[in-house]
């Protein structure tokens, strides 16, 4: 399949899919990028949700989609198309930014190198929803006796990965590869549309959706987290974030019924793909409207309906989570899961005691030159107090700043949602927000001279602190940048509630692409595809024999490393994995699972992989020199491949 055939099928499997929520946003009234989004991810719900019930397979799960876009179809006709009044504005210039995201997209296409890390987990549960012919819950995991994860027991975007490769009629690898070239043009989109909903003014909103771009694609280089576009967690944070402060937003400005259901939908959905992120959103639309309401003495009580739209949906859904979560490890850890948490997240946390520790200030600034900004400048929305942008950035970032460096309230989080989730939420600082608003305050103050201070300081900010993207944090900005904004943070607070005069703003889109330029220069030079670990790759021979001679959800035992790919690459139950990819519950017991591989490993036990039922035995020989007495499949430089008798 050439480039060109691969883009045009996932081009139109996407389309396909979002088509039918387009429709019900429009029935609704509702224009938009991100009331498509959410109601097309609902009807994703719906039918998958309705499969597991029916334990149906994919094939039912698409008729069952065909069904919902044909009644969403009927019901934008009914309404009389564009008979009816628009809920909400459509961003002025969003073209601009599609065409920005489609060329951003095929850029993309360069650097997709091969799925590897957190991809396997998810192309795992991907492949087998579209595999089996009786899906469950339960049934979609890593492990035939295992438990659902926390973050994925509801596998809702797995299942629009699987709608997509299945109208896509492509393999999910291609698709968990190359949908980040369809989904950027969205992700554009949508930061676009957030920086209108929010400041109503073009070249903010160009701003914003450009600081976006820079902070998670060219910044970390290799294409950053939009390589990756299509896993559960870039896409909940990249697509439906954005899409539902959009629309959280434009409540505050015209509130109706059917915009209140397109946010509750969207707060529901990123709840259900990414549960902690929605409660990460609270976070800074609380301080908001709490800022909102001290500056401005207006929007509280509309505000408030919409944070309840957010919060009130994805609470019933983290309701029937509980169980689950109670389950986990890491949630209410216990001093050996602290210690475990404190040596694995040790550059992350400022460790007081195991009832008392918060974030280090610098994982605000590990991002290099545009967080650095952002976060110096978001107290100069005091001097814009009466617009909901500066209450937005000045309450939202003091507020996330607020939970997650004070001991009391990050210890609070983090035994709520994981240290590992905890510390995620510096990510929910308004960035791209602050660093458009700071720049307008800064136009009107010294416009002439700031694009030229804009340029210089973005070379010399990104020579001097690049940032850290790595996994361990060792080289992050300076801690004394967050420190000086938490005061001015507080200052701002104190001159915007006596300020009453006009916004202090002004158009400063030169200055802030200047200040871009040398980010996104930078990251074009190291566009390459980011290097796979050595060693790992399946032969083709192994994976063709397991598609054709083991049936599927069969259970497969190998070695944690080459299980863990067995289990992306073909439809089967596997017994090990490596800990960090998986659920650490009682059901689970990654830790015993992986000590009882290491044992396997060293002295070939069978009675091993028969104690976790598995029925087939593949052999890393580069991990273990060892034959057995047992029917041989397949066989190749590297692996073989047995089949494993009941003792």
């Amino acid at each position: 399949m050439t480039m060109v055939e691969l883009y045009l099928r996932l081009l139109f499997g996407t389309a396909a899919v979002l088509a039918p929520g387009w429709l019900l946003a429009r029935a609704l009234g509702i224009r938009g990028a991100a009331a498509a989004l959410a109601w097309s991810v609902v009807l994703v719900f719906v039918v998958l949700g309705a499969t597991f019930l029916l334990g149906a397979s994919s094939t039912t799960t698409l008729a069952l989609f065909v069904i919902a876009a044909l009644a969403a179809g009927a019901a934008y006709f009914a309404r009389g198309r564009e008979k009816h009044v628009s809920a909400l504005v459509s961003a002025p210039g969003r073209w601009f930014a599609l065409a920005a995201g489609v060329v951003l997209g095929l850029l993309l296409w360069r650097v997709a190198g091969e799925v590897q890390g957190d991809g396997l987990f998810h192309l795992a549960r991907v492949r087998k929803l579209l595999a089996f012919d009786e899906l469950s819950l339960e049934g979609v995991g890593e492990f035939a006796d295992g438990s659902l994860h926390p973050g994925y027991a509801f596998p809702l975007w797995h299942g629009f990965l699987a709608l997509v490769a299945k109208l896509a009629g492509t393999d999910p690898e291609q698709v968990v590869l190359h949908l980040p070239t369809i989904l950027a043009p969205l992700a554009v989109v949508l930061a676009y549309e957030a920086g209108w909903a929010l400041f109503r003014r073009t070249w903010a909103a160009g701003a914003v959706a450009g600081a976006q771009v820079a902070l998670v694609c060219f910044a970390p280089g290799s294409g950053g987290a939009y390589t990756v576009l299509a896993l559960p967690e870039t896409a909940a944070r990249q697509l439906l974030v954005p899409a539902a402060l959009v629309l959280a937003l434009e409540v505050m400005r015209a509130p109706s019924r059917a915009l209140l259901a397109t946010v509750a939908a969207a707060g529901f959905v990123l709840a259900v793909v990414h549960p902690t992120y929605a409660i990460f959103l609270w976070i800074p639309f609380a301080g908001f409207l709490v800022v909102r309401a001290l500056w401005a003495r207006r929007d509280f009580r509309v505000g408030a309906a919409a944070l309840g739209g957010l919060v009130i949906p994805a609470s019933l859904f983290m309701l029937w989570l509980i169980p689950v979560i109670g389950d986990t490890a890491s949630v209410s850890p216990d001093r050996d899961e602290l210690r475990r948490a404190f040596g694995q997240y040790a550059g992350y946390l400022d460790v007081g005691s195991p009832t008392s520790y918060s974030l280090v200030p610098e994982v605000f600034v590990r991002s290099g030159p545009i967080a650095i900004v952002a976060v110096l400048l978001f107290p100069l929305g005091a001097f814009a107090a009466q617009r909901r942008w500066a209450a937005f950035v000045v309450g939202g970032s003091l507020a996330v700043l607020t939970v997650l460096l004070v001991p009391l309230l990050f210890t609070s989080l983090s035994e709520l949602v994981s240290i590992s989730q905890a510390r995620r939420a510096a990510g929910f600082l308004p960035f791209a927000f602050a660093f458009a608003g700071g720049l307008g305050v800064l136009s009107r103050i010294n416009g002439p001279y700031l694009p030229a201070l804009a340029l210089v300081a973005g070379t010399v900010l990104q020579l001097v602190y690049p940032g850290d993207f790595d996994y361990v944090l060792d080289e992050a900005g300076p801690a004394w940048v967050v420190w000086l904004a938490v005061a001015g943070g507080a200052a701002a607070i104190v001159v915007g509630t006596a300020r009453k005069g006009p916004a202090l703003e002004a158009p400063a889109e030169f200055a802030a692409a200047l200040f871009l330029l040398p980010v996104v220069a930078v990251g074009l030079v190291r566009w390459t595809p980011p290097d796979a670990p050595p060693g790992n790759a399946l032969s083709p021979g192994l994976v063709e024999t397991l598609r054709t001679v083991v049936p599927e959800g069969s259970v497969v035992y190998s070695d944690q490393e080459t299980s863990y790919r067995l289990a992306a690459f073909v439809p089967v139950y596997i017994a090990v994995a490596p800990p960090g990819h998986v659920a650490d519950s009682d059901e689970n017991r990654p830790y015993v699972r992986a000590r009882d591989g290491r044992a396997f490993l060293a002295t070939g036990d069978l009675s091993i992989p028969r104690r976790y039922g598995a029925e087939y035995l593949v052999v890393d020989r580069a991990r273990l020199r060892r034959s057995f007495r047992l029917q041989e499949l397949y066989r190749d430089q590297r692996f073989a491949l047995y089949r494993l008798p009941p003792a």
